[in-house]
């Protein structure tokens, strides 16, 4: 009888708590539903402005709650664009381990998708990484899978960006006509989409290039031009772009004199992008 009794107080338990972890799955899939698709791109948003100023903590944590409520919704686009965001946080940590995490998953969504944009965009953050780590040929091999999927697929964004950041990879490896090539392509292509022509971005790969070659006054001054415009454009240039910018700008410190570097930042108030490509890159 007793055993009989403990059954069934046991049965009883197990109908209590399976109802307990109901309701519980039910108030989840709630919490969910509260958040649009509009308000979870929001935060995607807000992760990558965190991510510009440097509060990695706030982004990560943003990232992360799009990734879980975007698997649990289904949403690949919600999923693949919080997988990208935290690869952008792994970049800054040179966290190679973490980034080889995320691509498997990106790569994984990409196959069960069908939507090749999401291996573009872990060849595109490989491709930072290496470059950041100094391992060329592994980034400009990422680069050109990037590259070629971005052309294949129409991401004309993705395909310009990438001109302007291999042409780093060409100048580090000596390949000057190729780096010049592609900052040509990279104002091309802005130009193609009507983009904003007063681009610091490209002028930091100019400013690289043009040190790598001695010629380290014009390097400066289209620094000094690209921090200007950056300044009024009120933009925070990501890690693997700006350190480039800050090389330069060191060696260019002990390069030219004091007196040469305050010329060239009063006359540089006058000059434009356009200006700047003319006379050092065309």
């Amino acid at each position: 009888m007793k055993k009989i009794n403990y059954t069934i107080f046991t049965f009883i338990i197990f109908l209590f708590l399976s109802c307990k972890v109901s309701d519980q799955s039910e108030k989840n899939i709630e919490n969910y539903l509260i958040y649009s698709e509009d308000s979870l791109r929001k935060m995607l948003s807000n992760a990558y402005k965190q991510f510009q100023v440097g509060n990695d903590k706030e982004s990560i944590e943003l990232a992360i709650k799009v990734l879980e409520i975007g698997k649990k919704i289904n949403n690949d686009t919600l999923v693949g664009k919080a997988l990208t965001s935290l690869c952008r946080n792994s970049q800054r940590k040179l966290d190679t381990i973490r980034l080889a995490e995320l691509s498997e998953e990106l790569i994984n969504l990409s196959n069960s998708s069908g939507d090749k944009q999401w291996i573009m965009y872990q060849a595109h953050m490989n491709a930072e990484m290496w470059r950041l780590i100094g391992n060329m040929d592994k980034a400009e091999s990422y680069y050109n899978q990037s590259m070629e999927i971005s052309n294949e697929i129409g991401a004309k964004g993705m395909y310009m960006i990438d001109h302007f950041n291999k042409s780093f990879v060409a100048t580090t490896k000596g390949n000057f006509n190729s780096a010049r090539n592609l900052i040509n392509k990279y104002y091309q292509l802005r130009k193609e989409m009507n983009r904003n022509p007063e681009d610091a971005y490209g002028l930091i790969a100019l400013a690289f290039l043009l040190e790598k070659e001695g010629n380290y006054e014009g390097a400066y001054e289209v620094c000094v031009v690209a921090r200007r415009l950056f300044n009024e454009q009120n933009i925070f240039p990501e890690p693997p772009d700006e350190k480039p910018l800050f090389f330069v700008e060191k060696i260019c410190e002990k390069k030219v004199d004091k007196r040469s570097r305050n010329e060239i930042i009063e006359r540089s108030y006058n000059e434009s992008v356009n200006s700047l490509l003319e006379r050092y890159l065309n």
